[in-house]
């Protein structure tokens, strides 16, 4: 049986979402396949902006561009797996030691010479930081689809680099059609 992949995809948590790693959550799919998936969550900002973070990993906001557009971005919680890892989510997608290409222009890079490249010139400037990402096992978050756990919708760019964390959700829920005000935490059949 093939699988439909997910990859540059929102999965929505349905207000019924029990784990409260995922409780109104929006989560951006970068590898969906027969053997899992990978996302991260671009909504969920914690107590940390990019400054704090090349601080604590040693690297000096450099050029005038890193220091004026990135310092203040904050740092996202990704999701519960490898909470102490960072993970930069970016356009464009560009050459790193350690990337996932989610599309032609957007990327997932673990490595540390992105930031040392946004430090010394302040590109990529389109990016989502998260500590942590969110994994699912082979056929795991097909289960969780069908027991009505997520909405799913193609992503768009512009809600994850260009929107303020607390308009993604509702903007990726307008993509839909939908207001998460309106959502059952009950599945109905016609």
């Amino acid at each position: 049986m093939d699988t439909v992949s997910l990859a540059n995809h929102f999965l929505i948590a349905m207000p019924a979402m029990a784990d409260p790693n995922f409780a109104r959550t929006l989560t951006y799919v970068c590898e969906h396949n027969a053997e899992g998936a990978l996302g991260i969550i671009v909504n969920r900002p914690i107590d940390m902006n990019v400054a704090g973070l090349f601080e604590r990993v040693n690297i000096p906001l450099e050029a005038e561009t890193a220091k004026t557009e990135l310092a203040g971005l904050p740092v996202y919680f990704g999701g519960p797996v490898q909470t102490d890892r960072g993970f930069v989510l970016h356009r464009p997608k560009g050459r790193w030691h350690s990337t996932l290409t989610v599309t032609d222009e957007i990327g997932l890079t673990s490595s540390r010479d992105i930031l040392q490249a946004m430090s010394e010139s302040g590109v990529p400037h389109e990016v989502v930081i998260t500590l942590g990402y969110a994994g699912w096992s082979a056929g795991q978050l097909e289960y969780e689809l069908s027991q009505n756990a997520w909405l799913t919708v193609a992503a768009d760019s512009h809600i994850l680099f260009r929107l303020p964390p607390e308009e993604r959700l509702p903007a990726a829920m307008q993509l839909l059609g939908i207001d998460f005000a309106n959502l059952s935490e009950i599945a109905g059949h016609a």
